[in-house]
């Protein structure tokens, strides 16, 4: 189910999230109840590296990004996280600080869970157990993908990498082929510069994948797109 922007709700994020329906009726209260919303702002940190892990998030709507900073001021993105995606499970069942930061790319709106609720949900409810087995078994192997393209791959198909993870099925199942997305947001989830990012989004252009818009970029071929970084 597709909504438009601004007009996501968490009823909309759990509807399509593949956990809770599976949950049975009095878990699926217990997290209706639980569940609340924070807005950050565009440049703000939902959560930084070193904090207790108090929340498991999902995201309503926007754009954040994983990244982690070194404490000469280097910084690497790990990643980004759309709409739709669920994330921090590694952190809270690890019991540790949390060793990343998650910054609002822009204007953002996420759920948070409890601690508590989320480990009630891990001790009671096997189809949660599962569904976290196949989250973390899908991010081990593209955060491996990953290694491999910066490694590797040239300065396109980083971009293609990083343009794709945003569309995957099961971390991201909430995204519309027309991302509300900057190409400075792409290059920094990339983790290229801006300049060598839209030269390899014109490539793509220029092939059929996509088609650059102000304000933002539609996937026009998404098999495609996914193709590429298989």
């Amino acid at each position: 189910m597709l909504v438009t922007p601004g007009s996501a709700t968490l009823s909309d994020l759990l509807g399509t999230s593949a956990w809770f329906p599976a949950l049975d009726a009095a878990a699926q209260q217990r997290v209706l109840d639980d569940l609340r919303e924070v807005h950050v702002p565009q440049g703000a940190g939902l959560c930084h590296r070193g904090e207790a892990p108090v929340h498991w998030y999902g995201a309503i709507e926007g754009l954040l990004k994983w990244s982690v900073t070194s404490d000469d001021g280097r910084s690497v993105t790990l990643g980004g996280l759309s709409a739709g995606s669920w994330f921090g499970e590694g952190t809270l069942l690890r019991g540790v600080p949390r060793t990343a930061d998650i910054i609002a790319l822009r204007p953002s709106r996420v759920a948070l869970l409890p601690l508590e609720t989320f480990e009630w949900l891990h001790a009671t409810q096997r189809s949660f157990d599962h569904f976290l087995l196949r989250q973390i078994n899908e991010r081990l192997h593209w955060f491996l993908g990953n290694f491999t393209a910066h490694h590797l791959l040239d300065t396109d198909s980083q971009v293609t990498r990083a343009l794709a993870g945003l569309f995957h099925p099961w971390l991201h199942p909430g995204s519309d082929p027309h991302l509300q997305v900057s190409q400075e947001e792409i290059a920094n989830l990339s983790g290229v510069s801006r300049q060598r990012c839209n030269a390899a989004l014109k490539r793509l252009e220029a092939q059929g994948i996509l088609q650059i818009q102000y304000g933002g970029i539609t996937v026009t071929d998404l098999q495609t797109l996914r193709a590429r970084v298989e």
